[in-house]
């Protein structure tokens, strides 16, 4: 599969694409999404119209065909008006889509990736359980095998969209704990008998992207719907959250962004001792902070989407652009607030959304402390 990369102006009205969806369709929503924690469903099969849930998926499967350089522009444009959409198109794309075009079968992308790709569903991915993140080797959820079928029991929580999610790619242990050899993926579709979304949970950010465990309780899955081979999918899984790790990274920085263009904004119009605020040095050095630190991590995000796109190793890229970008996002938005002031810390203004989104992205899909241990192993194999 041949990619080519994206021109300046191809960027550009990509860039401008979805700036002027987000602008219209999300950005008068924002609030009353988050108040409510409500997941819009209309938005993400508009998103899917649009080409922007399946960015990753060749033409041929009903995708956009586009590279990574223009998927994190995407969720990029996204964040800076609303992390939890972001968030939800991040996932969405890079985890249960990408699972299914990386390691599906030619008869599992037919069905699946084109309703994927368009928004007529929705994707979900379970690797997560309550007693397990990290740790991902201790999964409890267990697969058996019964003839043709495989049964699934156990719960998988803090799964983005795994109470509306149409389409679930969920791991499972298929062998002996422990026994990187013993986990297997299945494509699980939602109605599937024993399969039934658990508790949603109530979160401080992101609250307009769905949250929420997966119950299996004797859930036959044909041996059909298993992605790759029996056994693979702890494998499978360390693959995909190399890409998810941009994707998160992008998030990150679409997140800073955001949070800069208003507290650029902000600095400029508000005024004390009869000049606006961003000519005081106080003022105007955390921004010229802000502005550097996102242009790093910009930087960081970018040459992991190169290399991932070149086919070349970049788990330690992609982990120190995940980590970098997501502690940048975090730094960014309390540097926001400050500069706001009270207001920052009222719900009139978007900085106090964008420090309560930013927090998450320092722990989904391998927390910061998680990626400096992928970067400290791979460095000292150098």
């Amino acid at each position: 599969m041949s990619v080519t990369t994206p021109t300046i102006d191809t960027m550009q009205i990509i860039r401008e694409s979805v700036a002027d969806f987000a602008k219209t369709y999300i950005l008068p929503n924002v609030m009353d999404w988050d108040e409510s924690q409500h997941f819009p469903m209309d938005l993400m099969r508009n998103l899917g119209a649009h080409g922007f849930l399946g960015v990753l998926v060749p033409q041929e499967y009903g995708g956009a065909g586009l590279g990574y350089q223009e998927y994190i522009t995407v969720i990029e444009e996204i964040s800076k008006v609303c992390g939890s959409i972001g968030l939800s198109v991040a996932a969405h794309n890079s985890l249960c889509v990408n699972h299914i075009l990386t390691f599906g079968n030619e008869t599992q992308k037919l069905k699946y990736l084109p309703a994927l790709a368009n928004g007529e569903h929705i994707g979900a991915w379970g690797l997560t359980e309550p007693n397990t993140g990290s740790d991902a080797m201790r999964m409890q959820c267990v697969a058996h095998q019964d003839g043709e079928y495989w049964v699934l029991n156990g719960t998988k929580s803090w799964i983005t969209h795994g109470q509306s999610g149409h389409i679930a790619v969920v791991l499972a242990r298929t062998g002996d704990l422990l026994d990187s050899r013993g986990i297997t993926a299945f494509v699980v579709e939602r109605g599937a008998a024993g399969f039934a979304a658990g508790k949603k949970e109530n979160k401080l950010g992101m609250r307009a992207s769905e949250t929420a465990e997966m119950v299996f309780d004797n859930c036959r899955v044909h041996q059909s719907q298993i992605l790759g081979k029996i056994g693979e999918g702890f494998q499978q899984a360390m693959k995909i959250l190399d890409g998810g790790r941009i994707s998160i990274a992008a998030l990150s920085l679409g997140i800073a962004k955001g949070t800069y263009l208003a507290s650029l904004k902000y600095a400029k119009e508000r005024k004390q001792f009869g000049q606006p605020i961003a000519h005081f040095q106080a003022i105007s050095f955390k921004l010229a902070d802000m502005a550097t630190r996102i242009e790093a991590a910009e930087l960081l995000t970018r040459q992991a989407a190169e290399l991932k796109m070149n086919h070349k190793p970049m788990t330690k890229e992609a982990a120190m652009a995940k980590y970098y970008a997501s502690e940048v996002a975090v730094w960014a938005s309390n540097e926001g607030v400050q500069i706001h002031g009270g207001y920052g810390y009222t719900k009139d203004f978007p900085v106090e959304k964008f420090y309560r989104d930013s927090k998450l992205c320092t722990i989904g899909e391998g927390t910061s402390e998680i990626q400096k241990l992928v970067i400290s192993r791979l460095i000292l194999k150098e």
